[in-house]
């Protein structure tokens, strides 16, 4: 094999090559059940170039999971484009409209989707990376346009709670294996409009009687736990 020099051509596209192999495998096996041979075999690459590149298997599993990372924050800052300047209600709704239109245009990106729901279930040790750059810049964007919406702090169970439950819809319609079931949910113009505004509809009207519930129990609760009944003689 010809020596690779870093930052060299040769280097940068085989380094590519690994990276998107490896996201192929490893979504659709887990960072577990696939070996580095297979990646490089797969890659025609040799195996002292992925401990070149990333170290070892969880470097290159990091560098996949980065690249994934990478995606969700550009569909997050879409939403953000979409929204700016606008009500949090119309920002709710270009926040549902470009997540659907994302999720449509997935193409060559599906790898990343099962990649996600893969880590949900079963978290590798580059979980907290995922929730640290792409979770927990989304939720605070979404607490902040739903707990406009409904007078509360972000952190308000309601408004996480609000949050949860709209991504849970976005993320079921956005499933390939929907639109074999409900073919006429199938994303794609015009369908994929009419989608959007039923969920961001029906999450308004949510978010909305949600906010006008009291805190949960939990919620009100001080910290360290309910306070003790004050004893009167």
């Amino acid at each position: 094999m010809k020596a690779l020099v870093r930052g060299s051509s040769l280097a940068i596209a085989t380094r590519q090559r690994l990276i998107e192999t490896a996201a192929e495998l490893f979504a659709r096996r887990g960072f577990k059940d696939v070996t580095i041979r297979e990646i490089c075999r797969a890659g025609r690459a040799n195996v002292a170039a992925v401990n070149y590149h990333f170290h070892d298997k969880l470097g290159l599993y990091t560098a996949v999971v980065r690249a994934a990372i990478a995606q969700i924050r550009g569909t997050s800052d879409l939403a953000r484009q979409a929204g700016e300047g606008a009500s949090p209600a119309e920002k709710l709704r270009a926040y549902v409209r470009v997540f659907l239109e994302r999720a449509a245009a997935r193409g060559r990106d599906a790898w990343m989707y099962q990649l996600m729901a893969r880590e949900m279930t079963e978290p590798t040790p580059a979980f907290d990376l995922i929730v640290q750059q792409a979770i927990r810049p989304r939720i605070a964007y979404l607490g902040g346009i739903i707990g406009e919406l409904v007078g509360c702090p972000p952190t308000d169970d309601r408004v996480l709670r609000s949050i949860a439950s709209l991504q849970a819809q976005l993320l079921f319609f956005s499933n390939p294996g929907v639109a074999r079931m409900y073919p006429t949910l199938d994303l794609a113009p015009p369908a994929i409009e009419d989608l959007a505004d039923h969920i961001a509809t029906f999450s308004l009207a949510g978010i909305r009687a949600a906010g006008q519930r009291r805190p949960s129990r939990a919620a009100r609760t001080p910290r360290g736990g309910p306070r003790r009944a004050v004893q009167t003689a």
